[in-house]
């Protein structure tokens, strides 16, 4: 990662002179020369992340690079911290501690002159090491070896490939088979292209191995061959171009098939589609690859075959096969555990076969089996080149920018469902996410996500309303992959209470990501070395309450942390943090006051803060953080009033252009003054009477501040008249706002507790850039909604929660673009509209404890949308 860990130091150097320039601007020019001499070893390391494990000079020159990296960014980050608190001291103060200043001062330069001088030393090495690397040959992969007995699980896929190759259509196809690593892409093509029916429909037929480093015009030249059974590689001395004229003349002269195996970019599909012509004789190609849209992108005209994990059962068959000589089967004492193996391989034929590999060397033997049951991943990882070289393939190819962020799913735990929203904040505080143009780092985020998405190396757990992905992890496999790499490149430290490194303390200076996955409390209580971790998370299932002396230790003595997350953790006060370099916090407690001491960490970007309170006093002044970007609080919160006013002529400074979140906060918190001080928040939510909203004073409420938020897209209102109970009428929201006094870009409202008259519907179904409506419990309340004309005209995800409603009529016209209807705990409804399945954009329909009448009349409507029924007894 020292290629990452360069840019990232010269990312954040970036902004430390843009934002910091007066804490230090007695070193800028120091820190100026320290980033020309880093850029000149990240070009280095970029252009050698291929070849650095099979050179060992270079791998150590990288290893050298990694640590003076390290080492400019404690002196940086430390010189910074020191300088922050000698400006936030009184004039007294600051001339009592000006000689250690000072000396804080030269020491800083003196430490960066050595840095320098060591980095001079590694760039010298550098060009011994460039020398090295040239004279080596480039590696090139061979192909994969492909065992076509006992293949498991393909038959359903391979019957639609056969059917996609033979069928009757003239024009030239692509199609493309995309999956992760191991997950048996070229086994499934290599069964349909020996398959009898295949091989009689065409007479031309090659088979290429592509890979990530390919010639072109060996790959003409195989193809050439296959096709013609003649010999060209004495006419090698011709060129591209010739040897291309040639191949695409020959395919002219029938229908052929090709298979493209293992393509790993665009590029690569561009110079070879060239030489295949469409001779509109139902010829056909195959492209195997890991990234999805290098498939889209050699047919854009069909989606891409997407290869599935393999069932338990058939995991179970597959292992069986390999495991046991032709012809025997497992015995009966061994199968329960070898259906336990083969579940922890997680659908991964690659795993399975490598597992089945050890087994069947192995005694057969219940000892011997429950090792391996114990830890398969180790057992994989003892196998490299069989398994994880295969997957580290995806990694070792992914961009620069791309490696730390999926490196960073090794810090949760195995099969750990990760929020989105969290893991783009983090990507974005963490520093991994450069912004370029317009596009705000979270959009920024979103896309690498996806990339990972496509390149298969990331699966999506869950999807939001809107299509965009809620949460995700990781195959097993691959964070095994991740964690190992991590701790190679001194990424991140895993911590496991089942680990003897759990007790036993490890390098800080190395290691600057903790992430411990239990007994969080009983690890800190072990005080570890903590001066230079960077980012502290915990991700463990079980809440402990933190012990009332640590929490002044924990995390005071993290003094460079730029990343807390410990929610695992329950506070019994809030904690003192002095920590000027924290981007992120996220932290649960029993408090209902945020301190005024948040106010000093002016690096701040996200605040998430959980708390048993129903609301919670804001005292610290988060106009000040500038740089804040997401604000979440489990209560309502009581946000402060701003003090200042703005001068005329003269910007405002405690309008906050970067605040994009803020949920949830109090009906009383939304003012004009407020409110004014975030002119582009997106995401807004309220809990609390919202009554209060509505109360109109001097012909204007609260709502209307609302309403000026320009950018505001998803809004959030939480009916909570707490002590009355949600059901009584006094807590009713009695009126909506006219439809033209919401949010002019509002694309998302949720509404809950608010027991509004399903007559107000029509008021929502005026919002004409309304794409999803979520109403939760109580929401609306009466027996009968009677559907009007004319509105949500962009409607397109509608989820009803508890209700009393009995009948509901709607006809499709009504929803024009609705895809997904959800219904929840509606247990009154005695049918779904008839109507609704008029809709030509309805995908799919959820109905989660409903009647069974209402279930009974989604089946008659049910004809190309999904229905899914919970609990699944109702649709008997």
């Amino acid at each position: 990662m020292a290629d990452a860990a360069v840019e990232f130091l010269l990312g954040n150097l970036k902004q430390l002179l843009v934002y910091n320039a007066n804490l230090i601007s007695t070193v800028k020019d120091q820190v100026d020369s320290l980033c020309n001499d880093l850029r000149l070893l990240a070009a280095f390391v970029k252009e050698t992340t291929e070849s650095r494990s099979k050179h060992a000079v270079v791998k150590e020159l990288v290893r050298r690079i990694r640590i003076e990296v390290y080492k400019a960014e404690d002196i940086i980050d430390m010189y910074v911290s020191h300088a922050s608190v000698q400006k936030s001291r009184t004039k007294f103060l600051k001339a009592l501690h000006i000689v250690d200043y000072t000396t804080e001062l030269r020491n800083v330069g003196k430490e960066i002159q050595e840095i320098r001088a060591r980095v001079k030393e590694i760039y010298d090495n550098k060009l011994f090491a460039n020398e090295v690397f040239n004279k080596t040959e480039s590696y090139v992969r061979s192909p994969p070896c492909v065992e076509e007995e006992n293949v498991v699980g393909f038959d359903g896929e391979a019957e639609n490939i056969v059917r996609l190759l033979t069928e009757d259509t003239a024009e030239l196809e692509v199609i493309s088979v995309v999956g992760m690593g191991g997950l048996g892409k070229t086994t499934l093509v290599k069964k349909v292209y020996n398959d009898p029916s295949v091989e009689y429909e065409f007479f031309m037929r090659s088979w290429v191995y592509v890979s990530q480093v390919y010639s072109t015009l060996d790959l003409f030249l195989k193809i050439l061959y296959d096709v013609t059974r003649e010999n060209y590689r004495d006419k090698s001395q011709w060129d591209l171009d010739t040897i291309a004229d040639e191949l695409r003349g020959r395919l002219n002269e029938g229908k052929y098939l090709i298979v493209l195996d293992d393509v790993w970019t665009k590029k690569a599909w561009d110079d070879l589609k060239k030489v295949f012509p469409n001779t509109k004789n139902g010829s056909r190609i195959v492209l195997t690859t890991r990234n999805k849209d290098v498939a889209i992108h050699a047919n854009t005209s069909h989606p891409p075959y997407q290869l599935r994990f393999l069932t338990d059962d058939e995991s179970w068959e597959l292992l069986e096969k390999k495991a046991f000589p032709k012809g025997t089967r497992c015995s009966k004492e061994l199968e329960d555990l070898g259906k336990q193996i083969a579940r922890k391989c997680y659908g991964l034929p690659l795993a399975i076969v490598v597992i089945a590999g050890i087994l069947k060397k192995k005694d057969k033997t219940r000892s011997r089996w429950e090792k391996v049951e114990e830890k398969v991943n180790t057992y994989v990882a003892m196998e490299p080149e069989q398994c994880m070289d295969v997957l580290a393939l995806s990694y070792n190819h992914l961009p620069y920018d791309l490696k730390a962020c999926f490196l960073y799913f090794g810090v949760f735990p195995e099969d750990f469902e990760i929020p989105v929203w969290k893991l783009i904040h983090i990507w974005v505080d963490e520093g991994f996410i450069q912004r370029i143009g317009d596009a705000s780092p979270e959009e920024m985020a979103e896309e690498n996500l996806q990339d990972l998405v496509d390149r298969n190396l990331v699966l999506v757990e869950k999807r939001r309303a809107n299509g965009g992905i809620k949460t995700c992890r990781i195959h097993d496999m691959l964070h095994d992959m991740c964690v190992k790499q991590a701790e190679e490149e001194n990424f991140f430290k895993e911590i496991k209470t089942s680990e003897p490194s759990f007790s036993r303390p490890f390098d800080a200076n190395i290691f600057r990501r903790v992430s411990v996955h239990s007994r969080v409390s009983d690890y800190v209580s072990l005080k570890p070395d903590s001066s230079h971790v960077r980012s502290f998370l915990c991700y463990g299932k079980e809440e402990s309450v933190l012990r009332h002396d640590l929490i002044t230790y924990f995390p005071g003595s993290y003094n460079l942390l730029r990343v807390l997350d410990v929610l695992p953790i329950s506070f019994t006060r809030f904690p003192s943090i002095q920590l000027v370099h924290l981007r992120y916090i996220a932290l649960q407690g029993m408090f209902d006051v945020l301190p005024t001491a948040i106010t000093d960490l002016w690096n701040l970007q996200t605040l998430i803060v959980q708390t048993n309170f129903r609301s919670i006093e804001v005292k610290a002044d988060l106009w000040k953080l500038l740089q804040l970007r997401h604000v979440y609080t489990s209560a309502a919160s009581d946000l402060p009033t701003p003090s200042s006013k703005s001068r005329k002529g003269v910007k405002d400074p405690l309008v906050n252009e970067n605040l994009r979140t803020v949920s949830k906060v109090s009906p009383n918190s939304c003012t004009d003054v407020i409110l004014a001080r975030t002119p582009n928040l997106q995401k807004l939510g309220v809990r609390g009477d919202l009554n209060l909203l509505l109360e109109e004073k001097k012909g204007s409420c609260k709502f209307d501040n609302i309403a000026k938020l320009s950018h505001l897209e998803k809004l959030k209102l939480l009916n909570d008249t707490y002590p009355i109970p949600p059901l009584d009428l006094g807590g009713k929201l009695r009126v909506l706002p006219e439809w033209y006094k919401f949010p002019p870009k509002l694309k998302k409202l949720t509404l809950s507790d608010t027991m509004l008259d399903w007559e107000h519907m029509s008021v929502l179904g005026k919002l004409l850039g309304l794409e999803v409506l979520k109403l939760g419990d109580n929401a609306f309340m009466g027996e009968r909604w009677v559907t009007t004309d004319g509105g949500f005209v962009q409607l397109r995800v509608l989820q009803i929660g508890k209700t009393n409603l009995v009948h509901w009529e709607a006809f499709g016209h009504q929803f024009p673009q609705l895809q997904r209807v959800s219904l929840k705990h509606c247990e009154q409804l005695v049918a779904i509209p008839l109507g609704l399945g008029d809709i030509p954009t309805l995908e799919a329909m959820e109905l989660s404890w409903t009647s069974r009448l209402a279930v009974a009349s989604a089946r008659l409507i049910h004809q190309n949308f999904k229905l899914l029924v919970f609990p699944p007894d109702q649709e008997t």
